[in-house]
């Protein structure tokens, strides 16, 4: 029998938009190679690979160049498929062993919530080739462990950005997010994100971007519970809990594709 295999649209509640994510579920340990061919086969910005240990799950996520140390989609996309297969009952919490300590998803009405650490930002300087690359110049520059953080003005200049990928290649980091208050009804920020030095020029949807984005505009609002708005061209919605060192990310999910790895 084959490994069990999926494909998960995250932070949507219709197929074909947010962001898709690969999930393996893995009945004995493979290794690091293997789990990279893999991600490179399937050619997702995130696959997850879940191997059962003890009352919960060891969770890696890999592009199809690298393994990276925390992904929000792919872990809603996790914690989806056990809740669907029926691998955890409905009450249950998924509990994640992780590069980032153990993560938590529950079920909060309609949403699967992610219980994931804050990464807040702080003021930086920017490095060479990153707005030049971006075309922009931010209101503010930040940067946490994972990414840089740009606030542009609008909503329109947010989506309006086209960068350069080769050029932004060149920067010495995971990713970049350029935000910006909504000015579309029902949201309170928007945000894009770019990370083309780990194999991803555009990610639709980045829930770990929002461990940042989270505590960002949480200061600037004055409010603990918003609404992100991803304004990818698949697009996606996420639900923000600002709570000290946690962020809570809630969000939906589709299956679109069952099957079976055969090697």
């Amino acid at each position: 029998m084959g490994i069990r295999a999926f494909k998960v649209d995250s932070f949507t509640a219709e197929p074909f938009a947010g962001n898709p994510a690969g999930v393996c579920l893995l009945e004995e340990p493979r290794d690091e190679r293997w789990m990279q061919a893999v991600a490179r086969e399937m050619n997702l910005s995130e696959t997850a690979f879940l191997l059962r240990e003890g009352d919960g799950f060891r969770l890696r996520w890999f592009t199809p160049v690298a393994e990276v140390s925390l992904c929000g989609h792919a872990t809603l996309a996790s914690a989806h498929m056990l809740w669907e297969e029926g691998i955890l009952a409905d009450g249950e919490t998924a509990r994640f062993a992780t590069k980032s300590s153990e993560l938590r998803a529950t079920k909060r009405g309609d949403l699967i919530e992610l219980d994931f650490p804050a990464k807040p930002e702080e003021p930086a300087e920017p490095p060479a080739n990153l707005l030049e690359a971006l075309g922009v110049r931010p209101a503010y520059l930040g940067r946490n462990v994972f990414d840089y953080l740009l606030l542009l003005e609008s909503e329109e200049a947010v989506r309006a950005v086209l960068p350069d990928f080769a050029l932004l290649r060149r920067v010495a980091v995971r990713g970049v997010i350029v935000t910006a208050p909504a000015s579309t009804p029902g949201y309170d920020f928007v945000s894009r994100f770019f990370a083309p030095a780990v194999g991803v020029d555009e990610d639709p949807v980045t829930g770990s971007a929002h461990c940042c984005l989270g505590p960002f505009w949480a200061a600037r609002m004055g409010k603990s519970e918003l609404v992100g708005h991803q304004v990818s061209a698949r697009s996606g919605v996420v639900n923000v809990r600002a709570a000290g060192d946690r962020v809570f990310l809630g969000g939906r999910a589709v299956t679109v594709l069952r099957g079976e790895l055969l090697v």
